[in-house]
């Protein structure tokens, strides 16, 4: 009898919502987050990272969001282990920030400025622009009992900065939407609107509108208030002068303060509307020298999540705002001191990397020729060479250049295709006499050099040195 048995050979998947690059595009977004990190520490932010688990009351702490927790269970647990699951994946990375400065309070230093680029992980269904796993880069500010405005101010211009700096991004043309959260919950305020969760529903609400339209913002608050004791069609008389107001973006702080000056409706002097508006026109005119356009009040956007108390912060591309935001925040004024008996208000914001890369990916805005970070590849031309070959390649990775050796004494053309086809862009050939050629794989040109000398030509892109 035969003993031989098939090889059950299964297909391989991905799995949906957790994306991953062949190698010419991982390069790319290696190269994205090596600009996002200079432009950080250009501005003075220090790195830190944080476990992908937190305890599952530290995240639920701010906020409805239990939809979107991944909780962490072992497959073969104790099964006499009957408690409920204590540890669950991050959903962003503002919240475990809050509990990193609490418990690290004595050693950090004040304002405290970090940034953070990791992954975090949503429940959420996975569809374009939208996944389970995905990275976030962030830039927060920490200070003790008061921060100052301008740090307000400083975080979209950081990521101005940022955004047209990546490779790929110079012809994309993008809008900072800026608001303050005072605005809406003063107007709120001032219309009798003060239960809490009545106002997390309805600011969620508003925050909807560009995705589901005025209409369907209206029915749903006219739903919401038939079950209180408010006169609905009063309420939704003063939602809809609000809306209004709302329906457009306010280019500077002068136009800004010239609609709110002509609104019957606002009342400009109540005291939470009035410290939102100073806050958001003190912003906007720092934002001044950015280009016409840059930078927009927004008063229909004021972020979903409840820990933002004053300025938020969204971006959007302009010839496709449907695709949402690529880049938010805000300022929570007292995020950690929910972990600690100290006031520390804080302002940040974040770019939503995986979303914008992908779909930068998909639209083929991104240059992926290259298929190895190598600059050189160097030639093997007998395999009793090859240690003294090494010798070349050594002084050049000591100047700061990524080589490959070739892996066999193979024919010359085969190793030319080697290079071509993973975009390795020059070749070097170390001669049996001591001398070396270089040749250019985009022009063809072949010209002696020397290891010691040798330099990347004129024009070549600067992202691609070492």
């Amino acid at each position: 009898m035969s003993t031989d048995t098939k090889k059950q050979i299964y297909k391989p998947r991905p799995v949906t919502g957790f994306p991953e690059w062949l190698p010419e595009v991982r390069l790319v977004e290696q190269q994205w987050f090596d600009h996002i990190r200079r432009v950080f520490e250009s501005y003075g932010f220090c790195s830190i990272e944080t476990p992908s688990v937190e305890e599952l009351d530290v995240l639920r702490a701010k906020g409805e969001v239990d939809k979107e927790i991944y909780v962490i269970e072992r497959l073969h647990k104790d099964e006499n282990d009957k408690s409920d699951a204590r540890l669950a994946l991050h959903f962003d990375q503002t919240v475990p920030l809050a509990r990193y400065v609490a418990q690290n309070f004595n050693e950090l230093v004040f304002p405290f400025k970090r940034y953070q680029m990791q992954r975090v992980w949503r429940g959420e269904r996975p569809q374009a622009g939208r996944f389970r796993e995905f990275y976030q880069c962030d830039i927060d500010v920490i200070g003790i009992d008061t921060l100052p405005l301008h740090f307000d101010a400083e975080m979209p211009a950081i990521m101005w900065e940022v955004m047209n700096g990546l490779p790929g991004m110079e012809n994309e043309k993008i809008q900072m939407r800026i608001s303050n959260r005072k605005i809406l919950i003063g107007y709120l305020e001032s219309i009798g609107i003060n239960d809490k969760s009545l106002i997390t529903i309805v600011t969620n609400a508003i925050d909807k509108i560009e995705k589901n339209g005025l209409e369907a913002f209206y029915t749903n608050m006219h739903q919401v208030f038939e079950e209180t004791a408010f006169d609905t069609q009063e309420i939704l008389i003063h939602l809809r002068d609000f809306g209004t107001l709302a329906a457009r973006p306010y280019n500077n702080a002068d136009e800004l303060r010239d609609a709110l000056e002509r609104s019957r409706h606002i009342n400009t002097s109540h005291p939470t509307i009035k410290t939102g508006i100073e806050e958001l026109c003190a912003v906007l005119d720092s934002l001044a020298d950015l280009p016409d356009g840059a930078v927009v009040a927004d008063l229909a956007m004021v972020r979903g999540l409840d820990y933002y108390t004053g300025t938020v912060y969204e971006t959007v591309f302009v010839d496709d705002p449907g695709y949402g935001s690529i880049c938010s925040g805000g300022r929570y004024d007292d995020l950690a001191g929910s972990y600690i008996n100290k006031n520390l208000p804080g302002v940040g914001i974040s770019v939503g990397f995986s979303r914008l890369f992908a779909r930068m990916v998909d639209q083929k805005k991104i240059d992926v020729s290259r298929k190895s970070p190598a600059h050189i590849l160097l030639v093997m031309t007998a395999e009793e060479r090859r240690g003294e070959i090494a010798k070349t390649a050594q002084i050049l990775r000591a100047r700061g250049f990524n080589v490959e050796m070739y892996h066999a004494a193979k024919k010359i053309p085969d190793q030319l295709k080697y290079a071509s086809r993973k975009g390795i862009p020059f070749v070097w050939f170390a001669e049996e006499d001591g001398t070396h050629q270089v040749k250019n794989m985009s022009s063809g040109e072949q010209t002696k050099t020397d290891p010691q000398s040798w330099v990347l030509p004129e024009g070549y892109a600067r992202h691609e040195a070492a």
